[in-house]
């Protein structure tokens, strides 16, 4: 299973932070699960590789949402 999420932000800065926030993700997956974030201008682009479990598949996705609305949330009130 292979997912690529591409989520777009107005400004390149708000992209970096966000990618930055969610990259340690890239770091420390479980066997048969690669995550690879990048920024990419106004985008954050992850590519998500599973050949285990759906379950973990849609755990990561999931996770990976949640983690990049915490960090624009956390970007807004700084602002």
């Amino acid at each position: 299973m292979n997912a690529t999420i591409t989520i777009e932000y107005i400004d390149a800065k708000t992209a970096k932070a966000v990618a930055n926030a969610v990259s340690p993700d890239n770091l420390k997956t479980p066997i048969g699960l690669k995550v690879n974030t990048v920024n990419d201008n106004c985008q954050v682009v992850t590519d998500i590789e599973c050949t285990g479990k759906i379950a973990t598949f849609i755990a990561t996705i999931d996770d990976l949402l949640f983690s990049a609305i915490i960090a624009e949330k956390t970007l807004q009130t700084i602002k």
